[in-house]
């Protein structure tokens, strides 16, 4: 598993033979450790063997209850695999089909044991735990049928996760026998260790038609963009540990190197980087004074100290994942758990799941020639974007990391996503976490709302007693052709609304809401006679804004806003009369994980009517109170999820010198 060598990433039929010194080297390599899994025994092969163990179940039966399938040894072999497979190519999507909820179904095919002639199984290790309960998760999920002629997708029950525990001959043949094989068409393999000595291939060398491959160590030269996924090697340390929760920020080291068995040539860079940097750098290895076993795999040392592994890894900032002799890598699974900023420096690896993941915002990747510059690239990361990576690192980790079942459901996803394009989830969906959850909601699909009774949206104009202002609000949003419904929210306890004859006459319905209390939070409270998704809302004193304008409006989340809104935050905006749009704002930006967009118009808030005694923003301690309830908000939410944003949105032809009669919001900017 932690098998090392600076290598070529593409296979042996791929390139030119490696280098003299490297081919050496590796041969070496193998021989320590052939020597070393002779002396400690099979129990140290990754993924581990479950052929022991009795009550390990698929479906309900015994891997030993399996019935026995012989191979003659005519049986045919799949092809190598086709490079150029894509899913317009080799994959049947008719056979998806169309289904109201845009999932596809996946057939896991029962269990089998494989042998030859000799009764010689295809695997010495069987069925690993690891492929077992990657079964047993995808027969659990939404995507699984037991109905064969209802499957979109196929699954072997042949585990080959761990090519060193196949033998590749055999392993092809009982592929070709699956009654639905049909050269690989619409076949899912999972393989994690991919390749072997000397040379190491960066994909299965099993060969296997048309088959997609889920793999956990593509190189650009082998791994089939928009076919095959690549998915991470799978960490059983990180996933029997359970390390403490860390909250980003610095920590004790600033780079820390924990892999064992480095090439010698990276080994001694880093030391040289250690010499240059001293504390801020610790360079670990194996403990050469422990006793081979599962125990020592769990610590770590430097020079006779001591240390555990993976909880030393929470100790750095930054954590280095280099390439060994395979690309794909389990230290990877462990930095990330950690919350330590992994920097990848391994050429041409396709990273997991980069599909779909961003990793940009969780790890900093530096060409392998560029290792004695990383302490000087690492140092130029601001600090505020290393906390945010560590956040993102550690919950890339929680979510398509921590288990074999997260890896199999992201994996189906993705392919889920490619079949049904228009409902694949979005980039901000498989990239932002939910910051704060409160009360089970953290997102808007889970709200309890029906669907809109009613298009358009609905305008809340909140006021007190600017009769004259309010009118003008009313007669200008009763021009914008989207508008459903006008609601005023008076809240002034002390005066009565203006008799019915004195309103403005617009041509939908309007309704005045008299409130019990004078809060700003009314604004926001979701009012039985709101009937469209998308609410409008604006103060009565907002007078600049043209119809136009308001047609290029916003929606917001008025249910969160009175229900869901964390801490005390309401209170505190009630008792200050300050601060509700920065709160919405704020809420919003956290569930969406999206920035604001300012949009038209350009011109500065004028009120010719409003004073110092009745507008609240023109009190001088109002502005010094914005501040403070930013700082307030940003402790409640636990983060700031405000975000900067450098984007305004304007209509086409705004500016442009074209008849107005062209354009679809000419009076834009007019007031």
């Amino acid at each position: 598993m932690y098998a090392s060598g600076k290598y070529s990433s593409r296979g042996p039929a791929l390139i030119p033979r490696m280098k003299t010194k490297h081919r050496i080297y590796y041969i070496t390599l193998f021989s320590v450790v052939l020597l070393g899994l002779i002396a400690t025994g099979m129990f140290q092969f990754w993924p581990h063997s479950i052929e022991s163990a009795a009550d390990w179940t698929l479906d309900k039966r015994s891997v030993h209850d399996a019935p026995v399938v012989r191979l003659p040894v005519s049986s045919p072999i799949p092809e190598r695999g086709d490079l150029s497979c894509r899913m317009h190519t080799c994959f049947d999507v008719y056979r998806c089909g169309y289904n109201p909820k845009n999932r596809i179904k996946v057939y896991i095919y029962p269990l089998q044991k494989f042998v030859d002639e000799l009764g010689v199984p295809i695997s010495s290790t069987g069925l690993s735990r690891e492929y077992n309960d990657l079964l047993s998760a995808i027969s659990d999920s939404d995507f699984y049928t037991d109905d064969v002629t209802r499957a979109c997708l196929f699954i072997p029950s042949v585990d080959v996760l761990n090519q060193n525990s196949l033998r590749i001959r055999e392993t092809a043949q009982a592929l070709a026998m699956l009654p639905r094989w049909d050269k690989g068409m619409n076949h899912l393999l999972f393989n994690m260790l991919p390749g072997g000595p000397p040379d190491y291939n960066t994909a299965l060398d099993v060969p296997r038609d048309r088959a997609l491959l889920a793999g956990g160590g593509f190189s650009t030269w082998t791994y089939r963009q928009g076919y095959d996924v690549s998915i991470p090697v799978y960490s059983p340390l990180s996933a029997d540990v359970e390390l403490p929760q860390r909250q980003p920020g610095p920590r004790r080291y600033f780079i820390l190197s924990s892999q064992t068995a480095i090439h010698r040539e990276y080994r001694a860079e880093l030391e040289r980087l250690k010499e240059e940097n001293g504390e801020a750098l610790l360079l670990l290895d194996k403990c050469s004074n422990l006793s081979q076993g599962a125990a020592s795999a769990r610590k770590r040392c430097y020079k006779g100290q001591v240390y555990d592994y993976p909880q030393i890894l929470q100790e750095s900032s930054f954590c280095v994942v280099l390439r060994g002799a395979r690309l794909g890598q389990a230290a990877l699974s462990d930095v990330l758990q950690a919350g330590c900023v992994p920097v990848i420096l391994a050429d041409s690896y396709i990273l997991p799941f980069s599909e779909v993941l961003d990793w940009k915002r969780a790890s900093v990747v530096i060409p392998e020639e560029k290792l004695s510059e990383m302490y000087t690239i690492l140092k130029s990361i601001p600090h505020r974007q290393v906390e945010e990576m560590q956040r993102q690192a550690h919950w890339f980790w929680e979510a398509y990391f921590s288990s074999m079942k997260a890896i199999g459901l992201t994996t189906l996803q993705i392919i889920n996503d490619r079949i049904y394009p228009y409902a694949a989830r979005t980039y901000e969906q498989w990239n932002n976490p939910p910051v704060v959850k409160w009360s089970s909601v953290n997102s808007p699909l889970f709200l309890p709302l029906i669907p809109p009774r009613a298009p358009g949206f609905t305008a809340v104009v909140l006021t007190y007693d600017r009769v004259e202002s309010l009118f003008r609000v009313i007669t200008e949003i009763s021009k914008v052709p989207s508008l459903a419904k006008l609601l005023v929210v008076w809240n002034n306890q002390n005066k009565s609304p203006p008799e019915e004859s004195l309103w403005p006459k617009v041509g939908v319905p309007l309704k005045v809401v008299r409130t019990k209390e004078n809060k700003l939070s009314n604004r926001f409270f979701p009012y039985d006679e709101i009937e469209t998704e998308a609410v409008l809302a604006i103060d009565d004193d907002i007078i600049m804004l043209t119809s136009d304008e308001l047609q290029f409006g916003y929606e917001y989340f008025n249910y969160l806003y009175t229900y869901k809104m964390p801490g005390d935050i309401k209170n505190w905006v009630d008792a200050h009369m300050n601060c509700e749009d920065i709160a919405m704002n704020f809420l919003v930006a956290n569930i969406t994980g999206k920035a604001p967009i300012k949009v038209t118009p350009r011109k500065k808030f004028k009120c010719p009517e409003c004073t110092a005694i009745d507008g609240l923003s023109l009190d001088q301690t109002h502005m010094v109170e914005r501040s403070e309830c930013i700082n307030k908000f940003a402790s409640v939410f636990g983060t700031m999820p405000l975000k900067v944003v450098e984007h305004r949105a304007d209509p086409v032809l705004y500016k442009d010198d074209f008849p107005e009669k062209l354009k679809s919001f000419p009076n834009i900017g007019s007031l």
